[in-house]
């Protein structure tokens, strides 16, 4: 089963990405931030990375630009799922090395879309 990590700290979407994703046949494990993140690649590399853009500590355009720098997880894909929908977040993001960019509230059909895009 592919293992997807999601980065957010808001629990209701949490749990309703997740759901998405187990009814999509993907195994999904959750941090609230992106060093619990960092805490987490070193026990099991996903293969897929979902991360929100707003999170405690660092941003998550932050945490991209670390984890595409970083020559273990510079392969795993990222998609950043947040609220932020201007041009300006979305250039950020690709300028942060994400590989799709998804604005909430997401629904089921276009998160399993674009996840299957990365991962099969």
């Amino acid at each position: 089963m592919k293992k997807v990590l999601l980065v957010e700290d808001s629990l209701t979407e949490s749990e309703k990405m997740t759901r998405f994703l187990e009814q999509g046949g993907y195994s999904v494990y959750e941090v609230r931030s992106g060093e619990e993140a960092q805490l987490r690649l070193k026990q099991q590399k996903p293969d897929l990375i979902l991360l929100d853009l707003i999170l405690p500590g660092q941003s998550g355009f932050e945490f991209c630009r670390k984890l595409k720098a970083d020559p273990i997880t510079k392969a795993i894909p990222v998609v950043i799922c947040s609220t932020k929908n201007t041009d300006v977040d979305r250039t950020w993001g690709n300028m942060s090395g994400a590989d799709a960019y998804l604005v909430k509230p997401v629904d089921e059909n276009t998160l399993l879309q674009t996840v299957s895009k990365f991962i099969r």
